[in-house]
């Protein structure tokens, strides 16, 4: 059983995802809090699997609260949900080490494979990554040279591959993953080496075709 901490200030948006996570096999909402300091309390108290934040709360916003966390030397894994689309809080979410950032009209099926996902590890940015990448590139001519059969990306190439998607540079990306920007640009260039592309336009692109976007 998967145990899971909410902290949400809506009244019925909080009820209503404590409903619906109760309603799926596996996972259990053992308690939950309408703001950061409430959060904090009843995360030390309950020791969750997993936290799940708006990242707009009363006080300290839920990126506060996930550092306040870490400082403290708790790794559990915390997805930050949001109403607005705010690329600031979207980077700052990555740099402090969130399991997922995503959307609250996000599907159930959606926020459960993250929940999954954060559970073993993984980061998962795609719902809001995606939607980025497909405004910035509509319209954009999709026929040009490519692998047919590329190589598979590692898990983090990936992640840098999304993170171009975004339209982030190799400096925010560096900060958000915690590496250096040269290990970036190497990231980026196997990239477009594996998905047969001259540039990064175009590895976009066939990332989103290939599902990897």
């Amino acid at each position: 059983m998967t145990r899971l901490v909410l902290v949400e200030d809506e009244a019925l948006v909080r009820l209503g995802l404590s409903q619906l996570l109760g309603f799926k096999p596996g996972y259990q909402v053992v308690a939950t809090a309408s703001s950061a300091d409430e959060g904090l309390h009843v995360i030390a108290q309950h020791q969750p699997d997993l936290v799940l934040s708006d990242v707009r709360l009363p006080g300290k916003s839920g990126i506060e609260m996930l550092k306040a966390l870490r400082a403290a030397g708790n790794a559990v894994p915390v997805i930050l949900i949001t109403t607005f689309d705010d690329e600031e809080a979207f980077l700052l979410a990555m740099r402090s080490g969130a399991s997922a950032f995503l959307r609250k009209d996000t599907s159930l099926e959606d926020l459960t494979t993250a929940i999954d996902a954060a559970l073993k590890g993984e980061r998962v940015f795609r719902p809001a990554i995606t939607r980025v990448a497909l405004e910035r590139l509509a319209g954009m001519k999709t026929d040009f040279p490519s692998s047919d059969l590329p190589d598979p990306l590692t898990k983090r190439e990936i992640e840098v591959l999304r993170l171009l998607a975004a339209g982030l540079s190799n400096k925010e990306i560096a900060d958000a993953l915690g590496a250096g920007e040269a290990t970036i640009k190497t990231h980026a260039s196997s990239v477009m080496s594996k998905l047969g592309v001259r540039d990064r336009t175009r590895a976009v692109l066939k990332g989103l075709e290939l599902g990897y976007v």
